[in-house]
């Protein structure tokens, strides 16, 4: 009589615990928990990197976590080289040096950063795991545009800031530097490049890089600096890429918005590129210290008749200046007085020094009574508020902090 196989014993219940671990335990998360000793290493050998600033108590933040790190976990499937993409995350009030660093005014703020710098251009698209790795897919395509013939340079669009650069091989530290430069200004210039000898007629003493601006007719600038030079060739290109005087629509006002600056804005009809052309010339001659403390701004009158229309003008007044402190707008007094020297200087003074503000409220200031009229009651009048402030982060997206700007 042949007797049973001895089976081992087998705990079932354990079993089924392992199955419906593996089936439904996500894959682990790879996001780098960023502090003051690896921010710097971790950002600068990054291409790319999309850092979650977020503070715990935050219900919206809450909500972005599963959602990031799904993203993450998405992405690196494609990326896997954590030198091309990296995701992190700072936790505010663990780490509020760093959020000052970076001037953080809500949460969970979604900022990238390329080669290390910070974008201005942040996250701000749809808080889904595929809108946010379709976002950095975007940022993963090439840069800089390689170029098969020289011809091509006729149908180049002349309304955008073109870099061109002519190398000798695609290996070399010049180009790679042009590579990086155009990772980081992707945003602002189009960049493009040939290489060999397709360049060969464009190199007549070694790698050569020329910006076209915008405009059939606005001659060519040669970079003249060292090309192996990151520093002086990012410099260089972001002069070419940046403009002083930018344009705000509505796609970019919220980020122009958190920015915190007040407004100095010109607006003028579309077709009207003369008075933008003097508002450029006058806003770089008169106002060039003042960077860093006003945006200097152009718009669109037909879209932006809102504005408009709370200091009482239409796009039929237009070309206009005025400025928007968040608090109110304030109009410059005549569009006819731009070229007087000094004139659109003291209008931005009057700004800092709040003199726009009381004489708002309060009327004009002593000294600028004409003789005669000293014992005259004040005129009160009511300032137009600001238009701008509601193109400002939505309060239904972000924890808002510092809601209290300065009144001016």
């Amino acid at each position: 009589m042949k007797l049973p196989a001895v089976l081992p014993s087998i705990d079932l219940n354990y079993i089924t615990i392992l199955l419906v671990t593996w089936i439904y335990t996500p894959a682990r998360s790879e996001i780098t928990s960023l502090d003051s000793g690896n921010i710097d290493e971790t950002l600068n050998n990054a291409g790319v990197a999309l850092v979650n600033f977020y503070a715990d108590w935050c219900r919206f933040s809450q909500m972005l976590h599963p959602i990031f790190e799904e993203s993450s976990n998405v992405v690196r499937e494609e990326f896997p080289d954590l030198k091309q993409v990296v995701f992190a995350r700072v936790d505010c009030d663990q780490h509020s040096d760093i959020a000052m660093r970076y001037r953080i005014s809500k949460y969970p703020t979604l900022k990238l950063f390329r080669n290390g710098m910070m974008m201005k251009r942040e996250y701000r698209g749809q808080r889904s795991v595929s809108a946010i790795a379709d976002f950095i897919r975007q940022q993963k395509v090439d840069p800089v545009k390689e170029m098969h013939d020289l011809e091509e340079l006729k149908a180049l669009d002349r309304s955008k800031r073109n870099i061109i650069g002519y190398f000798e091989g695609k290996d070399s530290k010049n180009y790679r530097t042009f590579e990086k430069v155009a990772n980081i200004l992707r945003d602002d210039c189009v960049f493009l490049a040939a290489h060999g000898s397709l360049s060969k007629p464009e190199r007549f003493s070694g790698d050569n890089v020329i910006y076209k601006p915008p405009g059939d007719n606005s001659p060519d600038m040669v970079y003249l600096g060292s090309l192996s030079n990151f520093d002086l060739t990012y410099t260089w290109a972001q002069d070419k890429c940046v403009p002083m005087v930018r344009e705000i629509t509505f796609e970019n006002g919220e980020e122009l918005t958190e920015e915190g600056l007040p407004f100095l804005i010109l607006f003028h009809l579309k077709e009207d590129t003369e008075s933008l052309e003097k508002f450029q010339h006058e806003a770089a001659r008169q106002l060039i210290g003042e960077k860093g403390t006003i945006n200097f701004l152009h718009a669109d009158c037909e879209k932006f008749r809102h504005p408009l229309l709370h200091i009482q003008k239409t796009p039929a007044d237009c070309p206009v200046i005025a400025i928007d402190s968040f608090r109110h707008m304030y109009v410059f007094p005549d569009f006819s007085d731009l070229t007087i020297p000094g004139k659109l200087k003291q209008f931005v003074q009057d700004l800092h020094s709040g003199k726009l503000h009381r004489e708002f409220h309060h009327g004009p200031d002593p000294t600028d009574v004409t003789p005669g009229q000293e014992n005259q009651e004040e005129i009160a009048s009511n300032p137009p508020e600001s238009s701008f402030q509601k193109l400002a982060p939505s309060e239904t997206r972000y924890t808002i902090l510092n809601r209290d700007r300065d009144e001016l």
